[in-house]
C-alpha cells in the first residue's frame, strides 16, 4: 500500500468519527514504517474534513468530539520525538470576548497538542484581560485569537492592543482566524499571522516557533 493510499485512510477513519478505527489506521501507518509526522498529516486532514462537515451541518458535535478524542489517543500512541515534541513551546488558544463560537478553535487546540505543543484553551467568549493573565501566567510563545463574527473581529485587535499596553507584545507572537478574518485583516491590526483552518494554524505555529 502506498503512502498516499495510508493518508487517505488515516483520513477516512478520521471522517469515521470511530476510535477504533482510528487508531487501526494508525497501527497501520506505523506497521508501513510512515514517521509520526506524516500519520499526523493524515489524520489532521481528515480532522479538518470533520470540521468542515460540522459547519454544514452533515455531522454534530458529539461526532467531532469522538473525532478529536480518537485522534488524541492515536497521537498518544507514537513516538514523538522526531517531531520535535520534546519543544514544547506554549500556545493560548481561545475565541475572543463575545463570540460563543468553539468547534473551530477547538479542532486548532486538538491539532497543535497533537503537533507537539503545550496548549492552553480558554474557550469561546473570553474576556481581552484573561488572555494578558494566561500568557504571563504560562509564559506563552503565541496566543491564537478566533473570531466568527464580523461584530467580535475588534475584540482579537483590543487583545493585541493590551498585549502592547503590558510590554508583552515584542515576546509573543500573534495568530487569528475565523470567517471573517483574513492576511489583511491580520496585517491591519499588527498580529503575525493569519491561519484559514487548523491545519495552516499548525504550519504557522511551526514557522513561527520552531
Amino acid at each position: 500500500m502506498d503512502k498516499q493510499a495510508i493518508l487517505k485512510e488515516l483520513s477516512d477513519a478520521m471522517v469515521s468519527c470511530k476510535a477504533d478505527v482510528i487508531m487501526a489506521a494508525t497501527k497501520k501507518a506505523v506497521d508501513a514504517g510512515m514517521s509520526s509526522v506524516e500519520i499526523i498529516d493524515g489524520l489532521a486532514a481528515g480532522m479538518t474534513e470533520v470540521g468542515d462537515q460540522f459547519e454544514r451541518g452533515k455531522v454534530f458535535l458529539p461526532h467531532v468530539m469522538m473525532a478529536a478524542n480518537g485522534m488524541q489517543a492515536a497521537v498518544d500512541t507514537l513516538d514523538m520525538g522526531e517531531a520535535g515534541a520534546t519543544v514544547k513551546k506554549v500556545i493560548i488558544n481561545g475565541t475572543v470576548e463575545g463570540d460563543v463560537h468553539d468547534i473551530g478553535k477547538s479542532i486548532v487546540s486538538t491539532m497543535l497538542q497533537s503537533a507537539g505543543f503545550e496548549v492552553h484553551d480558554l474557550g469561546r467568549d473570553v474576556p481581552v484581560a484573561k488572555f494578558i493573565e494566561a500568557v504571563k501566567e504560562y509564559n506563552a510563545d503565541m496566543v491564537g485569537l478566533s473570531a466568527l463574527m464580523t461584530t467580535t473581529l475588534n475584540g482579537q485587535k483590543d487583545v493585541i492592543e493590551l498585549l502592547k499596553a503590558n510590554g508583552l507584545r515584542d515576546n509573543v507572537k500573534v495568530m487569528v482566524g475565523g470567517a471573517p478574518a483574513t492576511t489583511a485583516w491580520a496585517e491591519k491590526i499588527g498580529a503575525d499571522c493569519y491561519a484559514e483552518n487548523a491545519t495552516e494554524a499548525v504550519d504557522r505555529a511551526k514557522e513561527f516557533l520552531l
